[in-house]
């Protein structure tokens, strides 16, 4: 209870903020101001756009199917916030302790394409119904190279468990089977031995170098899952106007923002967890200067729980951070050329990734 808690109040902030943050970043990069008229320097502009979503009028248009128009975007708020359920925040912050739990969230978010579908074809509007049915092409699309590197950390780490995968990329290996730490002592990132330094050189891309481009593979595809540019062509207001929610107004069409930056941040957290190091500090320790100690706190105790969730937010958040950016810097794909990326190229690669990973992982036994 107090994981769900937690996770819906910070989601709700994390939103506020992250709007505000969008439309100041999206101002900077095209050399304007941004909201500047509510608050001190528009800080409260989302939070007065927020209260006017909440009392608009619920429109239902009258030739939708309203059995199906209306429940579409809670299904598809519920698919992204049941993701959060299972996240290992900090060492002792754990959500559900399931062992699977990898496998749990990448199910439970793929049901956002029932809600997406459901909000297109029950709004009755052509527009609607295009992007709908582009989103869901992309999103299965994706996927598929998304799901595979994922497997390629799985196949490594020999686990489903997002805590475990976590301890491997840290100090504290007094927390993880006999077969993990044995495995974990075979690691060595650039020639050094890193399970006693800790440190940015524990994470996985640096522990396996492979998984550089493992990340670079995950990040993409979590951008075409999130619909964001330059993978927002379901959402292509110059052709579709606004794309599968073009019908919605007030409380649901909050709702289905609420969920697009859910999954921003959602994707962001796996992101850090199976390949930057997840709760884990970044600084090394460096002879009598234990840095990944004092910076990351025994695991269980107050200052691992604050260190903790510092460094895998701090992580998260910057990730959210790129992928605003990278919305107000590149054009949007054609729908031709997001398919020939996914099937031709990032599927391909992922496939060759997992043949390598295998590799990998005979060697280092």
């Amino acid at each position: 209870m107090y994981a769900f808690i937690f996770f819906l109040t910070f989601l709700l902030i994390y939103t506020i903020f992250a709007v505000y943050a969008e439309r100041k970043i999206s101002a900077f990069i095209q050399d304007r101001l941004g909201p500047m008229e509510v608050g001190y320097y528009g800080i409260l502009q989302t939070v007065a756009d927020l209260l006017k979503l909440v009392q608009k009028e619920d429109i239902v248009p009258t030739a939708a199917d309203k059995k199906i128009f209306k429940p579409a975007p809670v299904i598809v708020f519920m698919a992204v916030f049941a993701g959060f359920a299972v996240l290992p925040l900090t060492s002792g912050f754990k959500g559900a302790e399931v062992q699977i739990g990898l496998f749990y969230l990448l199910a439970i978010i793929s049901l956002d394409v029932v809600g997406i579908l459901m909000a297109g074809w029950g709004s009755n509007s052509k527009y609607a119904l295009f992007g709908a049915m582009r989103s869901v092409a992309q999103i299965i699309s994706y996927e598929i190279p998304l799901g595979l590197s994922v497997l390629c950390v799985i196949m490594i780490s020999q686990t489903l468990s997002l805590q475990e995968i976590i301890y491997q990329q840290g100090i504290y290996i007094q927390h993880l089977d006999e077969g993990a730490v044995n495995y974990l002592f075979g690691i060595k990132a650039l020639g050094i031995e890193t399970t006693n330094i800790g440190g940015i050189l524990t994470w996985n891309i640096f522990r396996a170098p492979i998984f550089l481009i493992g990340y670079v593979i995950f990040f993409i595809a979590s951008l075409a899952e999130c619909n964001r540019a330059p993978f927002d062509i379901p959402e292509a207001e110059s052709e579709l106007v606004a794309g599968y929610h073009v019908e919605y107004s007030g409380f649901r069409w909050a709702l289905i923002m609420l969920s697009e930056y859910g999954m921003m941040l959602l994707v962001s957290f796996l992101g850090a967890i199976l390949f930057l190091g997840g709760w884990n500090s970044p600084l090394p320790n460096i002879g009598s200067f234990a840095l990944a100690d004092w910076t990351t706190g025994e695991p269980g105790t107050l200052p691992g729980h604050l260190w903790g969730g510092f460094w895998l937010i701090g992580k998260a958040l910057i990730a959210v951070g790129v992928q605003i950016w990278i919305r107000w810097t590149y054009p949007r794909l054609r729908l031709d050329q997001l398919m020939n990326l996914s099937w031709k190229y990032l599927t391909p690669a992922a496939i060759i990734l997992v043949l390598l990973s295998a590799l990998w992982r005979l060697l280092m036994i």
